[in-house]
C-alpha cells in the first residue's frame, strides 16, 4: 500500500466516523440569547456616573486649542492642532 492509499483510508475512515457520530447524536436544543438588564434611569444612577462639566479637560490646556486626533495604526494620535494643512500628522 502506498502513502497515497494510507491518506485516502484514513481520510474515508474519519469521514465515516463522522457521518455516525451526526446521525447518532440528538439535536441540541437551541440556546437563548443573553438579555441585558434594563438601563438604569436618569434618577437612578448613582452620582458617581453623572458627569461632572470640565473634569475632562485639565485646567492648563485652553478650550480653543483641540488637538487633530488623527490616529495611526499603532494607536498613537496627533499632536498637532484640529484641521491643521500640513500633508502629514505628528503622532506622539
Amino acid at each position: 500500500m502506498s502513502k497515497m492509499d494510507n491518506l485516502r483510508a484514513m481520510r474515508e475512515a474519519k469521514y465515516a466516523e463522522a457521518q455516525k457520530r451526526a446521525a447518532g447524536a440528538p439535536a441540541k436544543p437551541a440556546a437563548k440569547a443573553p438579555v441585558a438588564p434594563p438601563a438604569p434611569t436618569r434618577a437612578a444612577r448613582p452620582a458617581a456616573m453623572t458627569p461632572v462639566v470640565g473634569a475632562d479637560t485639565p485646567a492648563d490646556t485652553p478650550a480653543d486649542e483641540e488637538l487633530c486626533g488623527h490616529r495611526n495604526m499603532s494607536g498613537r494620535s496627533c499632536t498637532r492642532e484640529r484641521g491643521h494643512a500640513a500633508k502629514s500628522h505628528r503622532y506622539s
